[in-house]
């Protein structure tokens, strides 16, 4: 596959060998150092004049780091004479600052992504956008790839009364999801209103919809500190379900998250993707996660690229979660 480079930031290695390691290509050459004062410095270690470059960078870990960090490797390719630099960004940073919600907030997701622009970027990759109308915010394509297929088939293939069981979203954000699933797997669909004092911290929560005698599955796009999906999961229970999963697509796994999970009262909790932070703090137990995520065919004529799932187990040193972690 000639005119094609890989470039990996340092978010998450792993996943950009997984992704070079389908389209039977090395990754580029590339060292990201500090300075004493903690500037960021990148070296490129090839060339890439006339290539068709795709840096892979997720939004997680150190995020304002890797962010500073994907800015100046795009700005670097560009500079050096690559034809099309594309930012393949798994988890996109500051999604969740996608509006003007009171005086004076900042809409940081569009800083971001004027930034992004800015530095040279022809192209974005990421999955799952916390708010899809972030996309608006580009001059420059936005592909926004949905884990919807791999979780259709995780359902299917791992929950034996999938068809008596009700999609829930954890928070009315996240509706149009979980009603595009159920539809697709011809069952219904209920969601709960919550309501927040602060950031990362729930105040009330009220069901809508009837959860009874049901198999509860949660969905949604991201945990952070979990306080939110913990809570939903003791209202389904509550309110009369018999078992309760969730879904979903990035497991931050910030703060308590860990504790809260393991604690909570899940059947299983598989992940899409699994950031390298959470690697690095939690060595007791192993899990095995596979990617429901990317494996992209690119095209050098059309600089057209199709997405494939692929379904390979990729361990990671992680704390198991209750013991009944599962692969999707």
């Amino acid at each position: 596959m000639p005119n094609i480079k890989i470039f990996s930031g340092s978010s998450h290695p792993d996943l950009s060998q997984k992704i070079a390691d389908r389209l039977g290509l090395e990754l580029g050459k590339v060292v990201t150092k500090k300075f004493s004062n903690q500037e960021t410095c990148v070296e490129i270690g090839e060339s890439v004049r006339g290539e068709d470059v795709y840096i892979v960078q997720s939004g997680c870990g150190e995020i304002n780091d890797n962010l500073m960090e994907l800015l100046i490797m795009i700005n670097a390719c560009k500079i050096a004479s690559a034809s099309r630099v594309t930012a393949v960004i798994p988890c996109f940073p500051y999604a969740r600052q996608d509006k003007k919600d009171k005086s004076r907030a900042p809409i940081s997701a569009k800083l971001v992504a004027n930034m992004l622009s800015v530095s040279g970027a022809d192209h974005i990759i990421t999955m799952d956008l916390h708010a899809s109308q972030i996309q608006g915010f580009f001059d420059i394509p936005v592909d926004n790839l949905y884990a919807e297929p791999a979780v259709l088939k995780w359902i299917k293939e791992n929950i034996l009364e999938w068809k008596n069981c009700i999609i829930v979203s954890p928070d009315a954000g996240g509706a149009k999801r979980v009603t595009s699933i159920a539809d697709r797997l011809n069952v219904d669909f209920a969601l709960i209103h919550k309501e927040r004092k602060k950031a990362n911290e729930v105040d009330r929560m009220v069901l809508v919809g009837d959860v009874t005698d049901r198999v509860a599955i949660l969905v949604d796009d991201m945990a952070d500190t979990c306080g939110t999906i913990c809570h939903a999961a003791d209202k389904l229970i509550s309110a009369g379900a018999t078992r309760v999963y969730a879904i979903l697509t990035h497991g931050i796994f910030s703060g308590p998250a860990i504790s809260r999970i393991n604690n909570a009262c899940f059947e299983a909790v598989p992940l899409s993707t699994v950031f390298q932070a959470e690697r690095e703090t939690a060595q007791s137990h192993t899990l095995d996660v596979a990617w429901a995520w990317l494996y992209f065919v690119l095209s050098r004529l059309s600089l057209i690229f199709t997405i494939i799932f692929a379904y390979n187990d990729i361990s990671s040193d992680f704390n198991s979660i209750k013991d009944t972690a599962v692969q999707i």
